[in-house]
Order: C-alpha cells, then structure tokens, then sequence
C-alpha cells in the first residue's frame, strides 16, 4: 500500500509520467488500478463504474489501449429480425447497437419488420479499396511530373514491393495521381481481405514508397498526404469509394407502406427529396441521407469497429421512388471501412457482437457488411417514414426523448 501511495504522490507531482508506472509494478492491471486511483484523486472524483469490467485487459493493452484505467459502459440492443437478401448474407438476422439515443432502436426495428414484411432487402457489395496517399515533394512541376509518369509506368514494381510487407493486402491501382505546383498526390489502393486493413496499407505503401524514392529522388512530406481520405468527410471518397460500397434496395408495397410506416409512397418520395436531396444541396453536405450515421456509429461500437470511420459512413444517398404505386428505397454507402478480424474486434464484447450475426473471423466481411447496409436501410426508411407520417416528435417523446 505505500508503494502505491508513493507510486500515486510522484504522479501528482509530477515526478512520474502515467506509462512509467508498469515498471513499479508486478502486474498491468496492478497499474491500471493504481492510474485509476491517481486519476480519482487528481480530478475529486469516483470512477465505481468505470472500475468494473470483463474484458482482459492484459491482452487490450497489447494492440488496443494506452494508458488504461477501466472500460466505459453503452447500453447495447438488437434490432430485428433483419431479412437480408445478399450474396454472403441471405437470412434473418439480429442487428446488435450500442447506443444510448433512445427511440433508434425501436425506429430501426419498426423498418425491419416493413423490409420483412415485403420480402427482404437486396444488397450488394459494388466496391472494395482500402487507400493510404502520401504527399511528396519534387524539386519542380517538371520533376513533379517525372515522378507521376515513373508512377504510372513501373506499377508493377511497386505493387510487388507493397505487397512483400503483406499476406492479405493487395495493391490494385495507384489512382489518381494528383499534381500541384511541385507536390505529387498518388493514391495507393489496396485490396485487404477480412481486416479494415489502415495499418495493413500504410506499412505496404512506406515500402512502396522507398523504391519510388531511391528511383526518382523524391522526398516524402508525409505518409498520409489526407488525399486518402481518412476519417474525414470527402466528396473524394463520396465519388470513388473507400472501405466497403454497399447498396440496400427494397420494394414496398403500398399496402405496407399505408400499415407499417403510416403513410404513402408519394409522401415518403417528396420527403426524400426535400429533405435528403434538395435540402442536403443548399446545406453543402455530402451526406444525402438522413440518419446514416446513427446506425453505422451504433453497430460500429458494438462490434470493435474504428469509431472515427463513422464520418466515413456517414457519406450516402437516399433514393426514394414511386413504382406502379409502390415505394421504391434505397440506400448507397460509398465509404464504410470495417473489418471482422483484427483491430476492436478482438475484444470480447466485439466478438460475441459479431458472433450475434454469425459474422466474426475469417471469411465474414462480406456478410458483416451487407446486413450493416440492410441495417441502414431499415433505419432509414424508418425515419422517412415518421417524417412523411409526422410522427417524430411523438416518436421521441414517448420514448424519453422528449
């Protein structure tokens, strides 16, 4: 006890930096008990639930926390059952959403039962790039130039010198290769299996990047050049994608439109205009949706997902139609980088999440993906349902939101 108090009087003092306590201790939850009590002290305050948790922490500090002093709590539900007409997902699912925004879940259970009742959504997988773009520096526009045409002429070199750090990434394209004044912008995509793959990628485009270097003379400003584009919102990445591009499409009938969502095709259609399309123009957004982002950000933190790709999810468009009376609807997510293997997902909460869907391991990104579009989707066409019926801020109200 007075080797901890001691430990604790220097970091107050600030006579010991936080990570240097694992080496005054026999063990790291020793230490993370003793960061937690400093912290306490320091801020006045009593972390009690913070305390508790399940995971193994040991394991966490090795690839997915620094600095650890416990684990916060989100309450986590299910929505469902998600019918998913997909070519790796083709069934019924249980979408799991951490969250603590109340009436989500019930508005995304409410467009699960609507796509049920009219025969499953439909969901594809039309894109599949993970990108890391550097900036690099020429000594003029001339060399700059010379830089992009060896680029573009000796791919294959580089491609094998990227894909020697890698078992899984494959390098597909370097495009496009973007030139200002003497500052060269190439845009290595890869391919990278099962895993999100950031780090995978920019591992692979360093050892690119030195034969391009030794060969040219260039000189690397910086690894990422934000032309990749990571974790922020680009019409970049709206365009030519990034992550997983999935498309989810349903036709409602009008009779379950009228029964589910408590209002027409035509309503919902002039709402998506207005609202999605015309209202997102006027506002410079390059997210043409309504609510994305609240289905991506919730699934992504209760599977192990990296929370700051939710901007990235939060790129889309909402397309509405009436057919032959009925509502065409559909949802396009340009930009939704996720894994099953690797990263959070290794934490045990991720993985009974994932598991939840069948979707954890090896060989389940595809099916990952295509039921979070379906889930999308759902959300969705749950709340342009609400909107068109004038049901929102009951919806909220009743459910505490109010």
């Amino acid at each position: 006890m007075a080797e901890k108090d001691e430990i604790i009087k220097k970091l107050l003092n600030g006579d010991m930096k936080l990570h240097e306590i694992d080496k005054h201790t026999e063990s790291v939850i020793e230490a993370l008990d003793i960061r937690r009590e400093f912290v306490e002290r320091f801020a006045n305050t009593s972390m009690e639930h913070v305390s508790k948790y399940s995971l193994d922490m040991e394991e966490a500090m090795k690839r997915n926390i620094e600095n650890p002093i416990g684990t916060i709590q989100i309450p986590l539900g299910v929505a469902g059952p998600l019918k998913i007409l997909g070519e790796h997902a083709d069934g019924e699912f249980y979408v799991p959403l951490a969250t603590s925004e109340g009436a989500l879940i019930a508005s995304i259970n409410r467009g699960c039962s609507t796509i049920k009742a009219s025969g499953g959504a439909t969901v594809r997988i039309v894109g599949d790039k993970m990108t890391r773009a550097p900036v690099i520096k020429a000594e003029s526009v001339t060399h700059a130039v010379e830089i992009k045409k060896w680029i573009e002429s000796n791919f294959s070199e580089l491609k094998k010198a990227a894909e020697v750090t890698t078992r899984h990434g494959r390098l597909v394209k370097i495009d496009p290769i973007v030139v200002v004044g003497k500052y060269v912008y190439p845009r290595f995509v890869f391919t990278t299996g099962d895993s999100m793959g950031m780090n995978m990628v920019t591992i692979a485009t360093e050892a690119a990047l030195n034969l391009l270097t030794h060969k040219t003379g260039a000189h690397i400003i910086a690894l990422s050049g934000n032309f990749c584009v990571d974790k922020k919102p680009s019409a970049l990445n709206l365009i030519e994608g990034r992550g997983k591009t999935l498309v989810a499409e349903v036709k409602i009938p009008r009779e379950i439109v009228e029964k589910k969502l408590k209002t027409t095709p035509e309503a919902v259609v002039e709402v998506n205009t207005a609202k999605n399309l015309i209202g997102s123009a006027i506002a410079g957004s390059m997210g043409f949706n309504a609510q994305y982002a609240n289905i991506i950000g919730a699934v992504f933190l209760a599977t192990g997902q990296d929370e700051a790709h939710i901007v990235e999810g939060s790129l889309g468009i909402t397309t509405a139609e009436a057919v032959d009376g009925d509502l065409y609807f559909s949802v396009t997510l340009p930009d939704v980088p996720v894994a099953t293997i690797g990263g959070g997902t290794r934490l045990e909460t991720a993985r009974e999440c994932l598991e939840i869907m069948d979707a954890h391991g090896s060989g389940k990104v595809g099916k990952f993906s295509e039921i979070l579009a379906g889930a999308v989707l759902a959300g969705e066409l749950s709340l342009m349902g609400a909107l068109a019926a004038g049901h929102l801020a009951r919806a909220h109200k009743e459910l505490g939101r109010g």
